[in-house]
């Protein structure tokens, strides 16, 4: 089996996993129910989550605790492009080739449906309490998921990025990295030391994968405004552009093309070779990952 039919395995599976930790659409809050699972069932490569899997098995993990973490990983990061896809955010129409939520459902269901992610990420990932008899990992990987995702993290670094877009504002390479650390890194951040932390991986081992995990997200977010200025809407399943219509400043703006394709090639191999580091190998996880910030799409 090569790299691309295991990764289309493991992806049905991942689904599978999410799926069964949707909620079920009835009641008065119907609406904003079928506007939460649409979000989530747009599609994507469910690579979070899967990223979580992987490393929780590279530590040895084989339980099911890790479960709703990834039904959850993924419920926080839908819910974060809901809200990004907003009039008041990016404005944007599609999402990985299908209408955004807002324009699906109206804007005020699509606020709702964000906030419907976010509280029922936390319901969910709770549920691994009853899934294993170490609460004390289960805590601790729930700490740093809400970390991640908080105001330190992601919400940090889409506050600044919001205010990035002020004309008066001066964007230096400080000031986007510290957006991309925090809007992107963060979450890649939580699905590997999450996995790690479940499993049982040291504070040392964790360290690591927090600056694997910033990597990933520096080079992801760089190929994500390379594609936006090279990409096709075709390929992408968004508009492209998008980056030039909000008058955001990018890395490729900042730095120039060919600069941060380089930034990106040494960024991407730094990652990779720490991941190789480790005694307990996981050579899918390090296919994923060179796959992740390699993309066309």
């Amino acid at each position: 089996m090569n790299f691309k039919e295991e990764l289309a395995e493991k992806v049905g599976q991942v689904e599978k996993i999410i799926k069964a930790y949707l909620p079920e659409e009835e009641g008065y809050q119907k609406t904003v129910l079928q506007a939460m699972n649409y979000s989530v069932l747009a599609g994507g490569k469910r690579l979070r989550p899967l990223l979580m899997q992987e490393t929780y098995h590279m530590f040895g993990g084989r339980g099911k605790e890790i479960e709703p973490f990834m039904a959850a990983m993924e419920m926080v990061h839908t819910y974060s492009l809901v809200h990004d896809d907003l009039p008041a955010m990016d404005n944007d129409e599609y999402r990985r080739g299908r209408k955004t939520t807002h324009v699906m459902y109206g804007e005020a269901m699509a606020i709702l449906a964000g906030d419907g992610l976010l509280n029922y990420a936390f319901e969910t990932a709770c549920k691994a309490f009853s899934l294993t008899q170490d609460s004390g990992k289960v805590g601790k990987a729930l700490a740093l998921f809400a970390e991640k995702a908080g105001i330190y993290g992601m919400i940090g670094g889409q506050t600044a990025d919001i205010e990035a877009e002020d004309a008066d504002t001066e964007v230096t390479e400080e000031l986007l990295l510290f957006i991309h650390e925090h809007k992107t890194a963060a979450l890649i951040q939580s699905a590997m030391m999450t996995g790690a932390i479940l499993a049982g991986a040291s504070e040392t081992e964790l360290e690591t994968l927090e600056k694997i995990g910033y990597d990933i997200g520096i080079a992801f977010q760089i190929q994500d405004d390379i594609l936006d200025v090279t990409g096709n809407q075709e390929t992408l399943g968004k508009p492209v552009g998008s980056d030039e219509k909000n008058n955001k400043v990018t890395y490729v703006t900042l730095k120039g093309l060919d600069r941060a394709k380089q930034a990106q090639k040494e960024i991407s191999e730094e990652a990779i070779g720490l991941l190789a580091s480790f005694s307990c190998r996981n050579p899918f996880l390090e296919s994923l990952v060179w796959d992740l910030i390699t993309r066309e799409k």
